[in-house]
């Protein structure tokens, strides 16, 4: 009678010791191990202890750099004969842009034909005058006065030299055509005159703008709420509205002292380059001001974040067999960076590649 229970007892025994072996088995198949293709897969960062950064949008417009602008108006009054260049050509330095006919420059070369005769007359005036005077004829008067009047005439003759040279130069004729030359190299941005047009010295208007656009300025508009948030050096994104997935990279270098009476704005200016020539003047942009001045905070990148359930969360990452989830409590998301004020801590490593797929993994155990 005492041998059934004692099978019995074994038994129970066999049975509780491989249903134990299998919980082992379980328990030990069940923990996650990332693998080694995946391991090679993933991206990691770090979390950091990091300035909150603030971001405000404006609207902006793209304008010359005026320190690179040149404004060219006529020297002298006249007509139009040529006009050789067209909106948005590229120019170099001296090259001519357009010939004028004028009066003016006429009536100039006819004024030093007329001042080189008298210093001709003067001179051999005065040589005929020093001749006297060294053989005793004429009195040292008579030869100061001669020197006198030849240096009149040379200082005549220099003075419509000048002017001629201002109103045209070597770039003009006797008949009385100048051309009007580039100063520098770069871009026609402005063009104002054409061929048969007449044009006067003192017109407000300018013919030509060069600017050669290898960089530009952009302003934009600040607003009362906004004025303490902006201030010169802080960083900017640019996106002109032309190029919705370009983005140009500037600072802020100049924040104006008084608000457009206007618009009751605060005009700052963003200095850009612009080597490929992209940014054209009057084009409309926004221009993103990005703040780093406040409060600090924990961050992590934003890419980071596996958000679930109106929940954000993180994977941590220690190692390959060391992978856990930690849910966060997000503050707000710049651009890259999130910032989080709980779940994990400055100097731990997340996983910001994959993360999604490892976050389902480990949930589902």
């Amino acid at each position: 009678m005492k041998h059934p229970i004692v099978l019995s007892s074994l038994l129970a025994a066999t049975l509780l010791a491989a249903c134990g072996k299998k919980e082992e088995k379980k328990e030990e198949n069940t923990k996650f191990v990332l693998s080694d293709s995946m391991q090679h897969m993933i991206a990691l960062d770090s979390v950091r202890y990091c300035n909150i950064q603030d971001e405000i949008s404006l609207s902006g417009e793209v304008s010359f750099n005026e320190n690179n602008v040149v404004k060219i108006f006529p020297r002298s009054s006249g007509q139009i004969l040529e006009s050789r260049v067209s909106l948005g050509d590229h120019v170099t330095k001296g090259q001519v842009l357009a010939v004028i006919r004028s009066s003016d420059i006429a009536g100039n070369y006819s004024d030093l034909a007329g001042a080189n005769a008298d210093l001709a007359i003067a001179k051999r005036q005065m040589e005929s005058q020093e001749s006297l005077y060294k053989n005793g004829i004429a009195s040292q008067r008579e030869y100061t006065e001669a020197k006198q009047n030849y240096e009149k005439a040379l200082a005549a003759k220099n003075k419509v030299e000048s002017i001629l040279n201002i109103n045209g130069g070597s770039k003009s004729s006797a008949g009385g055509q100048y051309q009007v030359i580039s100063p520098i190299d770069g871009y026609i941005v402005e063009k104002k005159i054409a061929a048969g047009s007449f044009i006067r010295s003192d017109m407000a208007d300018n013919m030509f703008t060069i600017s050669d656009l290898k960089n530009v300025w952009v302003y934009a508009n600040v607003y009362a709420q906004d004025i303490s948030k902006v201030k010169e050096g802080y960083q900017v994104k640019v996106v002109a509205l032309s190029y919705p997935d370009k983005v140009f990279d500037g600072t802020i270098d100049k924040v104006s002292e008084v608000l457009d009476p206007q618009s009751k704005a605060l005009r700052v200016r963003v200095t850009l380059a612009n080597k490929d020539m992209l940014l054209k003047p009057e084009m409309f942009a926004k221009v993103v001001v990005s703040n780093q001045e406040g409060s600090k905070a924990i961050c992590v990148p934003s890419s980071a974040l596996v958000p679930q359930d109106a929940k954000n969360y993180v994977v941590i990452y220690k190692s390959k067999e060391d992978v856990s989830v930690a849910e966060v409590n997000l503050i707000k998301t710049v651009g890259s960076t999130s910032y989080v004020t709980s779940g994990v801590e400055p100097g731990q490593i997340v996983i910001t590649k994959f993360q999604n797929l490892i976050f389902n993994q480990l949930m589902a155990q």
